[in-house]
């Protein structure tokens, strides 16, 4: 059996990026619902860290998050040579002229190979939905989703899509001056729109990730955002943490102002009523007239939701942070 005997006793498989240069990867934890993720080799930490599953949060080793397609693909490899090697031998073992033998009842006997190595299983990479690369450490990886933990750091990416979509809000204002005062009008009120909703999912979010070091963690996974005085309080009873404390009053009465004019073009085609009056005490407003929205309104409050994220996210890292050095 010289060709088996000439394999080694252990493979080592290649398992190749993709066209795009992604590896994909598979969460370990079972209990974890989407698991797939896809990483750039090359980019991120560069020493030896462990793998972060962007959804669950679950840290292992690499070689544990070799997908299901990579293992089966390296077994087929593996047999298809050990298999090739076999078929190799045994085909040597048959004489290339050999003597036909007949039976003393005229049954005439040779000998052949006949068959093919083990197939090796071919797959490809799936496609994913979101592209992200971590603002920490510089890893390039895909999602299913948009919100993630950096497989390589650990980063939660919260905060880096909400400037993400805050930056592509900014850039529809800026086209608001080039247009005609009704498209002009519907630009701002959209941009309006997407920088609430954006810090909506961002809050609720980063709440989310840092549940557990709240008094009441199922309460604070479902936390809204889409008003900010309402997302204050909860904030406080929940996790100890004020939510303006990174703007000045006065910023802070411009940002719930926005995210009540929100609510307005939302709710009442832009048109002012008593709840708007009384929840922003906004003097310029009146009641029946449509509000007035500019986009240095809606720049100025961007600028504003920055800080205040920023100082939302440092908050509930140390938040869990001492939650997780507490004794149990």
């Amino acid at each position: 059996m010289d060709h088996l005997s000439r394999l080694p006793r252990r493979f080592r498989i290649a398992i190749r990026p993709d066209k795009d240069g992604y590896l994909g990867r598979e969460c370990p934890n079972e209990e974890c619902s989407i698991r797939y993720f896809k990483i750039t080799p090359g980019t991120g930490v560069q020493e030896p860290a462990p793998c972060h599953c962007p959804y669950c949060g679950y840290v292992g080793e690499h070689n544990e998050f070799f997908t299901r397609d990579q293992v089966k693909h390296a077994h087929s490899v593996a047999l298809h040579k050990v298999t090739d090697a076999f078929m190799k031998d045994l085909k040597a073992l048959v004489p290339r002229n050999q003597p036909h033998s007949t039976g003393g009842f005229g049954i005439r006997i040779s000998l052949e190979v006949k068959g093919r190595p083990h197939p090796v299983f071919h797959y490809r990479e799936k496609d994913l939905e979101t592209e992200v690369v971590c603002d920490q450490c510089g890893l390039r990886y895909a999602i299913y989703g948009v919100f993630a933990f950096c497989p390589d750091c650990g980063t939660h990416n919260s905060l880096q899509m909400l400037n993400k979509n805050l930056d592509l809000a900014g850039k529809k204002l800026a086209l608001a001056p080039c247009t005609e005062p009704d498209l002009a009008e519907t630009i701002i009120t959209d941009a309006l729109h997407n920088t609430v909703a954006a810090f909506d999912a961002f809050g609720r979010e980063t709440c989310r990730v840092h549940a557990r070091a709240a008094t009441a963690p199922d309460r604070a996974e479902r936390l809204s955002f889409q008003n900010l005085s309402a997302a204050q309080s909860r904030l406080q009873e929940l996790f100890g943490i004020h939510l303006a404390a990174a703007v000045t009053e006065d910023e802070w009465e411009t940002a719930c102002r926005s995210f009540q004019k929100r609510h307005l073009f939302t709710h009442k085609a832009g048109v002012v009523d008593q709840d708007y009056i009384a929840k922003t005490n906004d003097t310029t407003a009146v009641v029946g007239r449509k509000i007035p929205i500019t986009a240095h309104e809606v720049l100025t409050t961007i600028g504003i939701l920055r800080r205040t994220a920023r100082g939302l996210s440092d908050h509930l890292d140390r938040a869990s942070t001492t939650h997780e050095s507490e004794p149990p």
